[in-house]
């Protein structure tokens, strides 16, 4: 089964600096030539899309989906408000969580826009795939956008209340419209319950892009932030979320005895942690304030003998810190956090993992690195990690579209 139109990348987040969904969709979009990209707040970095020869759609088109997108406006800015309003924990918790049940229903609308608008733009065949999706709503997206899709969705973090579980009821029969795809096992398990009628498949979001780090990026980044050619050096990728195990890492450069640089590149950052890690003895400390664009966080990547992945036990979301080293070609030091992640790298000799929650180990991790540096992850590692190529996922795509549109 094939798909004769155009690749359809929709992306609501395309405006938004950090992360891995720009790196993605640019990626996907050289992998198709013509591939129509939607963003509907715009695109923070278009060059990238335009030398792939993507046509980059903003704002809506239609007056259906035009209408949609200024309803999913709106219900944002009320969600922003509520959140101002009702940050104190003196509110009841039913209050404090109305407003992101109102950011549910805006992605939703985001999302039932943008399907819209690619229905008008492409009346034909044309494999839609909503990138960044919303973790609720979803036959409601399906069934205002008019268009079966594919659909990504990433991790669970709004609990739904009763009005939203209520619309989602009221729309499920949109649900056998779309197909689901959850970047790791995890994901799926988690809305596995929720949905049972809704088509969904393991399949990692970030892909290959071949663009590994040269010798030469490497040598000219550790100059850039003026690390000697001897010096260890680990970088610290991504804004520190509370899935994220900031405190393990605060005990271990405590306990470190070898002298080591750390380059620490996200938002949002925590400065009094950062203030105190910079009076450390042994550490070094580099600071870069995010969010980044991707030749910024090339620079951080190769300038480091290791990426740090800490995470809280039982986190089972796609790392795109992890996929990131594998592809650009860093050794990483990373917690057992998610099972199914540290089975895939055991044994890899240019993985380190130590026991999550486990500062002594990581502190002894960090210092075994200037003795016995890990190897560079080969072009092999990504498929370690279940990473595809931007070719072999576009291929997927259009092909798991096909089979859908097929069986409705």
């Amino acid at each position: 089964m094939t798909c004769d139109g155009p690749l359809v990348l929709i992306e609501p987040y395309a405006h938004r600096l950090g992360g891995h969904h720009q790196r993605t969709l640019a990626a996907l979009a050289a992998a198709r030539p013509g591939s129509l990209v939607i963003a509907p707040y715009g695109a923070a970095g278009p060059a990238p899309l335009r030398l792939a020869g993507a046509r980059l759609v903003t704002g809506a088109r239609g007056p259906a989906a035009a209408v949609l997108l200024a309803a999913a406006q709106w219900a944002h800015a009320v969600s922003t408000a509520g959140q101002r309003a009702f940050a104190s924990r003196r509110w009841p918790r039913p209050l404090r969580r109305a407003p992101h049940q109102v950011t549910l229903i805006g992605r939703c609308l985001t999302e039932a826009a943008c399907v819209r608008t690619a229905r008008r733009l492409v009346p034909g065949p044309g494999a839609v795939v909503v990138l960044s999706t919303s973790e609720a709503l979803h036959g409601a997206a399906a069934l205002l956008g008019g268009q079966p899709h594919l659909r990504f969705v990433h991790e669970a973090v709004t609990v739904e209340d009763a009005p939203v579980r209520l619309l989602g009821r009221l729309a499920r029969r949109g649900e056998r419209r779309v197909i689901a795809l959850y970047p790791t096992a995890a994901v799926r398990n988690q809305f596995a319950d929720a949905f049972p009628r809704m088509a969904g498949q393991v399949r990692a979001f970030a892909v290959d892009d071949g663009h590994r780090l040269s010798a030469a990026e490497r040598e000219g980044a550790r100059t850039a932030f003026g690390i000697p050619a001897g010096a260890t050096a680990v970088c610290l990728v991504g804004g520190w979320w509370p899935y994220k195990d900031i405190d393990v890492i605060d005990a271990a450069l405590a306990r470190l005895t070898q002298p080591l640089h750390l380059l620490v590149c996200g938002t949002p950052l925590d400065q009094e942690v950062l203030a105190r890690w910079h009076a450390l003895p042994q550490v070094r400390l580099h600071t870069v304030p995010g969010p980044v664009g991707e030749q910024v966080l090339r620079l951080v990547y190769a300038a480091a003998d290791a990426a740090l992945v800490a995470r809280r036990p039982g986190v089972g979301k796609e790392s795109g810190l992890v996929m990131d080293a594998a592809r650009l070609g860093v050794p990483l030091v990373v917690s057992d956090h998610d099972r199914e992640l540290s089975g895939r790298l055991g044994g890899q000799s240019w993985a380190r993992l130590f026991p999550a929650g486990a500062p002594g180990a990581l502190a002894a991790a960090l210092d075994h690195l200037t003795a016995e540096p890990p190897d560079r992850p080969g072009p092999g590692a990504p498929a370690v990690l279940g990473m595809a190529t931007a070719a072999e996922q576009a291929a997927f795509l259009i092909h798991a579209y096909a089979r859908l549109t097929k069986e409705l």
